[in-house]
């Protein structure tokens, strides 16, 4: 039986649009598990890994899911009497607390209280993760530091990298932070999509993830880094959203890629880190 070259065209076109939609359909119902992986890890406690001063802790969500995370105490301690200013740490998305912790502990700012949680589904917390949800999260994480009597609620600033831009520039928009910092941060979920997933129709995208939108609201400092290689979120990107929000000052590491940025800012990210901190956190 001799099979016409039509008939393979159509058997081979039905099989492509078929694999094209099913991707679509994929691609809209996973949306938020792309963009918040859920990476499970263990979560040991601050001095396992050799830093001093620090807690395991649990803060509860509206929802009742329950969140685990770290809170390091100022070091130094403030004095008698006197509160200490904080940060809210919002990792990427594909990082958890056990495998930041390094990088936690050589750019923990002195004298001021730092909070990180790992988001629904990472680490040990509990629950699985979505935008709205990572918002009202956020939320509750500044609800638990600015009960905290040792914190000052007037002095708490925020730091968002990667996706956790995102988390830390929604928290600066709804609440009165006083310094926001960003580490390779990108311009909006649909622009992303775009840049990795363009032969998706942009109608598709329903994650907002709108870091230009908020940052034309702050009212406060902003401070930018970018890695001048990036390939995941491109370094115009975060020269759009540091634009946007009228940042202070827009930090590009020459060589660095999206996951670089800590190793080849070297001390120079450091030093401009605690610096803005300790201004804007007086």
């Amino acid at each position: 039986m001799t099979i016409s070259p039509i008939r393979v065209v159509l058997v081979l076109v039905t099989g492509a649009v078929a694999a094209y939609l099913l991707l679509v359909i994929l691609a809209w119902r996973f949306q938020d598990r792309l963009a918040f992986p859920a990476v499970p890890a263990s979560l040991p406690s601050p001095a396992a890994l050799g830093i001093p001063h620090g807690d395991r802790i649990v803060v509860t969500a509206p929802d009742g899911v329950e969140l685990r995370g770290w809170y390091l105490a100022p070091s130094p301690a403030p004095s008698e009497g006197e509160r200490a200013p904080a940060l809210i740490w919002f990792p990427g998305n594909m990082e958890t607390i056990e495998g930041i912790a390094p990088v936690l502990s050589r750019l923990r700012p002195p004298g001021i209280g730092v909070v990180v949680l790992d988001y629904r589904g990472y680490g040990k917390s509990g629950g699985e993760p979505t935008e709205q949800d990572v918002y009202s999260d956020a939320m509750a994480v500044w609800s638990y530091l600015t009960g905290r009597p040792e914190i000052d609620s007037t002095r708490i600033a925020v730091y968002g990298r990667s996706i956790g831009s995102a988390v830390a520039l929604y928290l600066a928009t709804e609440r009165p932070v006083r310094a926001v910092v960003l580490d390779s941060p990108f311009t909006s979920g649909r622009d992303m999509a775009k840049e990795h997933y363009s032969f998706l129709p942009s109608a598709l995208i329903r994650l907002g993830l709108d870091n230009i939108a908020r940052a034309k609201r702050l009212k406060v400092p902003l401070l930018v880094f970018h890695g001048s290689e990036d390939r995941i979120a491109p370094v115009e990107m975060g020269r759009s959203v540091a634009r946007a929000g009228h940042a202070e000052e827009f930090v590009e590491i020459p060589g660095a890629g999206h996951n670089e940025t800590y190793d080849l800012g070297g001390e120079s990210y450091v030093s401009r880190f605690h610096s803005f901190l300790e201004t804007h956190l007086k």
